[in-house]
């Protein structure tokens, strides 16, 4: 369907959402289609949260952030979430990264909480009450808990997928599978619809099953600024750019009016910048191929 229809449908105000990705294949293009539906009240969680977060923050899409580090990777601060969490707009909720790859792991296996030793000899605990201590039972040590997490609504953006839902990535991964195997509903938006034969000629690639797929949207460039290996590079210039543009609340809202609710979709956010696709489209690299046989 399309990704507009996608989000109509499986993302409602009040939600817990999450969009992940890990620098690599972060749907932009998802978070911009919920800030034109307006979407409100919304509970963001990702392990970084970073430019597509602050947008959406920017356009009042959220009441709380649970996240494990927020910034512009490699240039510095959100500015948007600055001034939300400083003015007590934004409600956070910190956990270290694994604690909350642990609370997906723990909301993919329906298990009601994850342990971990993380946060042995740090202050995190006290400043979230949702970390709990408990004894093991068999070995008597003293390791902490965090609760599962499963949201309403995992989007994940990958590099192909078949019309039925089973979705392939490689590159960097981060915790794609494990949101998507917690959440009640599940997104996928790809660069590329591919047979079915496809996806069946090299399984090992298929990282998100159909059986757990609600919508697939075909969204050509959908994570720019981030990248899609082997479709297109990361747009650096457009991260250090970010840190001037939401640095005033103003500049950010006249990005928001042109490149989000200005456009119907990605196509026209695309055509508002013709010289994306040269400048960083991805050059043919391929490994070798793998023997299945038996």
């Amino acid at each position: 369907m399309s990704l507009r229809d996608a989000v109509a449908r499986h993302v409602h105000d009040g939600d817990v959402v999450v969009i992940e990705g890990f620098t690599h294949l972060i749907s932009f293009a998802a978070g911009h289609e919920i800030i034109r539906q307006r979407r409100r009240d919304l509970t963001l969680c990702r392990l970084t949260p970073d430019l597509i977060y602050d947008q959406m923050i920017a356009a009042g899409c959220a009441k709380k952030l649970v996240f494990s580090w927020a910034g512009n990777p490699g240039v510095g601060s959100l500015h948007a979430f600055r001034r939300a969490a400083e003015g007590g707009t934004l409600e956070l909720e910190e956990y270290s990264h694994f604690g909350m790859v642990a609370r997906f792991s723990a909301g993919a296996a329906r298990l009601p909480f994850w342990s971990l030793r993380d946060y042995a000899g740090t202050d995190i605990p006290q400043a979230n009450p949702r970390i709990k201590s408990v004894t093991c039972p068999y070995t008597g040590e003293a390791l902490a808990t965090v609760p599962a997490l499963n949201p309403d609504v995992t989007i994940v953006h990958a590099q192909r997928a078949d019309p039925q839902g089973n979705t392939q990535i490689w590159g960097l991964l981060g915790v794609q599978k494990e949101a998507a195997f917690a959440s009640r509903r599940v997104i996928v938006v790809v660069e590329e619809l591919v047979d079915e034969t496809v996806i069946r000629s090299d399984p090992n690639r298929t990282l998100i099953p159909a059986s757990i797929v609600d919508a697939v949207v075909i969204e050509p460039w959908g994570a720019h600024p981030s990248y899609a290996q082997g479709y297109y590079d990361r747009d650096n210039d457009f991260y250090v750019a970010w840190d001037g543009i939401s640095r005033d609340g103003q500049s950010l809202d006249r990005f928001l009016d042109e490149f989000v609710y200005g456009v119907r979709d990605r196509a026209e956010y695309m055509q508002k910048q013709p010289d994306l696709a040269d400048r960083l489209k991805a050059r043919a690299r391929f490994c070798a191929g793998v023997n299945y046989g038996f």
